[in-house]
């Protein structure tokens, strides 16, 4: 080591004493911003109807790594071609966060939100059903879209049953 080393090292050190800004946080009084890109807990969205836009495909169980999401869907009464997710429910104590799950909805109806507070005493806490997803959804997306019928009118005559079509043998029987 030379002098001039000790020299540079010692005008580092003491430029940081004379210009100290600190960098901690009050934590729970003041809170971090985060990036835009964050992904933070999963959330149910819905329509500014107030209807699910979840159509209950299974592509986001499908697509889960870590297996977190399990969805049981069924038919809508009265229309056999439209479908929803009777129910869904989420393991948080084993997702990746990876945000698999949100690129893989084709109906934009997960969403991943920036809240990063959810320390439990209680890990049973963290299985969250679809009521819980919903209510995180509507705190953290208060924003929300127009169904997909009012946005594209082609969409909405294109998903009507054809006139005369046989009904399922479920539909018959109740």
């Amino acid at each position: 080591m030379t002098f001039y080393e000790l020299a540079m090292g010692m005008k580092v050190t003491l430029r940081h004493l004379l210009h100290y800004r600190p960098i901690t946080l009050q934590y729970p009084h003041e809170k971090r911003l985060l990036p835009e890109n964050y992904r933070g807990m999963l959330a149910l969205l819905r329509y500014d109807d107030g209807t699910e836009k979840c159509v209950g495909c299974d592509l986001c169980e499908a697509v889960c790594p870590s297996r977190v999401i399990r969805v049981i869907s069924a038919e809508v009464p009265n229309e056999p071609i439209k479908r929803y997710a009777k129910e869904y429910d989420m393991d948080m104590t084993r997702c990746l966060f990876c945000g698999l799950c949100v690129q893989a909805c084709p109906v934009d109806a997960l969403g991943m939100t920036r809240e990063y507070e959810w320390a439990v005493y209680n890990k049973r806490n963290l299985h969250l059903n679809k009521e819980q997803l919903l209510a995180i959804g509507d705190r953290s997306f208060p924003n929300r879209e127009k169904r997909l019928e009012f946005q594209h009118p082609n969409v909405a005559f294109f998903n009507l049953p054809f006139p005369g079509q046989p009904l399922k043998e479920s539909q018959t029987l109740t």
